[in-house]
């Protein structure tokens, strides 16, 4: 099987609003290692890159493509990608790609695919001079994000753009209830994250079931933002725990790493989700009480005792976490902010009636828009009268107007927003 060709069928279920992670796993099954790893490359750079390759396809072709035939411009851009980034020979590029054509059965499509990939090797140079006037395509990113960076950042809105079109890390949570960061540090190449307790960083990233204790529990994936969460919610033995949005499991399992005595209830809403939970749980030795459920329909899974802590990990446009997740560049659209932010709002306003007085809830998104933030948080707080900000006094990130953003581009994380709210008694 051609892989170019998968790589482009991937990429055209990508614009047609699928996940990258979903049409991939679709695509890669009867592939050997080598070729599935190939095909994880191109697809995740084409969709890192989307918006400059297509600024580029545009330039090169005298008239768009039929919306049909959106699979041909899919396959044009792994070419061009492959051409300016990936270490293929040209000649190979070309074969190859143009070869692809031919399973789409569109008998066109083999010459023009062809033309564009040997014009753009002709005047690669004043292609590229001539993108760098092009904010969509310089900054590869869809012109609603790149101003609404711009608005809400002034002053680090490149940096945080080029930090998501940067490769991200291999970040590693230590399991210090089995073994100490630092001898951990002994069996891998890596260095310490100092935002975190736990968290390390490998200096070459390796496969999940490479990993020295991997499946003893000594050591999970998780980026050190993330890891960030639950050291904010200041947990005490024997306390009664909420994550209430909690799949994959990351931040559940790392606050029973933290405080295995306290009684953790997980909930979320999709049960294959929740699979995952249970999953590390296992692999990790520890126990929570999971229900799948919508968090807010309390009648299906809630006792009636109240919770200590409330981690409240919103759903939310994932602006953050981008380098990760390169296909939200494709799948978010600018009227998603403000319907996740009225749905942010309305879990907040019910998980705080499961807080007892004296509780921390700690918000997190993994978004830097503040319209999904700081002014949800301070529009609850507003209209709560049993609410204050519990300050985070944690050098983390920068300080907004109510919690801490760390931003994509600033240091080697992810961008998360936390904010802890304390309960009056």
């Amino acid at each position: 099987m051609n892989v170019r060709y998968l790589a482009a069928r991937i990429i055209d279920q990508v614009l047609k609003g699928h996940s990258l992670p979903e049409a991939l796993t679709a695509e890669n099954a009867a592939l050997n290692p080598r070729d599935r790893a190939f095909l994880q490359a191109l697809t995740y750079g084409v969709c890192r890159f989307y918006f400059q390759l297509d600024t580029i396809a545009k330039h090169l072709m005298t008239k768009p493509l039929k919306k049909k035939d959106q699979v041909i411009e899919a396959l044009i851009l792994v070419g061009l990608y492959q051409l300016m980034a990936m270490r293929v020979p040209p000649h190979a590029v070309l074969k190859e790609t143009v070869a692809a054509s031919a399973s789409f059965k569109k008998i066109w499509a083999k010459s023009l695919v062809n033309a564009v990939l040997r014009q753009f090797l002709r005047q690669k140079e004043t292609i590229l001079t001539q993108i760098e006037q092009d904010p969509i395509g310089y900054y590869a990113h869809p012109a609603w994000m790149i101003e609404m960076v711009q608005a809400a950042y002034p002053t680090d809105w490149k940096n945080i753009l080029q930090g998501n079109n940067a490769l991200p890390p291999l970040s590693l949570r230590v399991n210090q209830r089995k073994v100490s960061r630092e001898n951990y540090l002994k069996k891998v190449e890596g260095d310490i994250i100092p935002e975190t307790k736990q968290g390390i960083v490998l200096k070459t990233p390796l496969d999940v079931n490479d990993l020295p204790g991997f499946l003893a529990g000594e050591v999970s994936v998780q980026d050190g933002a993330a890891q960030c969460a639950s050291e904010l919610l200041q947990l005490e033995p024997h306390q009664t725990v909420l994550d209430a949005c909690a799949a994959p499991g990351g931040k559940a399992t790392h606050i029973l790493e933290i405080e295995p005595s306290v009684h953790l209830t997980a909930i979320d809403i999709n049960p294959t989700r929740l699979q995952a939970i249970e999953e590390n749980l296992k692999r990790l030795g520890l126990h929570a009480t999971l229900f799948a459920a919508d968090v807010l329909a309390t009648h299906a899974w809630w006792n009636g005792e109240l919770f200590d802590r409330i981690l409240l990990d919103v759903p939310c446009s994932a602006s953050g976490i981008i380098r990760r997740h390169p296909d939200i560049k494709l799948l978010r659209r600018q009227t998603d902010i403000a319907t996740l932010a009225m749905e942010q709002a309305r879990l907040l306003k019910g998980m705080w009636s499961l807080l007892k007085p004296g509780g921390l809830l700690l918000y997190v998104t993994c978004s830097i828009f503040p319209a999904e933030n700081a002014q949800v948080v301070s529009a609850f707080l507003q209209t709560e009268k049993t609410a204050s900000e519990d300050t985070i006094l944690e050098s983390l990130g920068v300080r907004c107007e109510v919690g801490r953003q760390i931003l994509p581009g600033s240091i080697n994380l992810d961008g998360f927003y936390f904010a802890r709210l304390k309960k009056r008694m």
